[in-house]
């Protein structure tokens, strides 16, 4: 009898799209004719889809995580900086959850909106940045974006404005529309960077379809200050 490996199938529908992962793609290799599995993946699409993004289950979303030593079989993505999805769920996690104000002079506070930095926390180089955005107003607010960016402390005049916009890698509890007389905190995921002493990072928040846009200066000083995080206190 020969033992087979036995993998899960999944399949994804949404109106004409059609998605299968897992599980084995049979190959023939005509040269030797024989027949040899390998992982496979199936896409089917539509040229007028319904939808344009369909979002997943995070396949990390079930995993027990009381116990680090697992994670090293966890994937390592390069842009986490090598570090396992896993943990950095952990990190964004324990930050979340601790709810510290480390950081006390970064915010903006315009028509209603109160946007603040509670903390900026490093681990192996990645850099944490946990927010607070806070409607005062009656009115929903809903976010277009939020966007990290490098860029000159002084322009002069008729000189092209420099910036380098870094995209968070993750985040932990994005809510897209706060609502009326509420408080929503989230915790964004950025890949290592250095910023030079004439630069200086700015933090855009964007309301979709309105004007009460927030903005935040970071200085270098405020990077380099960051809390280190201690990997034995994740809870």
């Amino acid at each position: 009898m020969t033992n087979k490996l036995t993998l899960p199938v999944e399949s994804r529908m949404q109106g004409d799209l059609h998605v299968r992962f897992g599980g084995r793609l049979w190959e023939t290799y005509h040269r030797k004719v024989v027949r040899r599995p390998s992982p496979s993946l199936h896409a089917k699409y539509a040229r007028e889809p319904e939808m344009l993004n369909i979002e997943m289950k995070d396949f990390l979303e079930n995993e027990d995580t009381s116990d680090f030593s697992h994670t090293r079989m966890n994937i390592h993505f390069r842009e986490l900086a090598g570090e396992s999805p896993l943990l950095v769920k952990l990190i964004m996690q324990s930050i979340y959850k601790n709810n510290d104000r480390k950081v006390r002079h970064l915010g903006s506070k315009r028509f209603g909106i109160q946007f603040l930095i509670k903390g900026i926390y490093t681990y192996n180089g990645m850099l944490y940045v946990h927010t607070q955005t806070k409607n005062s107003s009656n009115v929903p607010f809903d976010t277009d974006f939020i966007r990290f960016k490098i860029t000159d402390k002084k322009v002069p005049k008729r000189t092209a404005i420099q910036e380098t916009v870094l995209d968070a890698v993750r985040s932990y509890n994005e809510v897209i529309e706060i609502a009326g007389k509420s408080t929503v905190r989230t915790v964004y995921a950025l890949p290592k960077f250095t910023i030079p002493d004439d630069k200086l990072l700015v933090v855009e928040l964007y309301e979709k379809n309105g004007g009460r846009h927030q903005t935040i200066r970071v200085e270098n000083a405020d990077i380099v200050n960051a809390e280190v995080i201690d990997e034995l206190k994740i809870k």
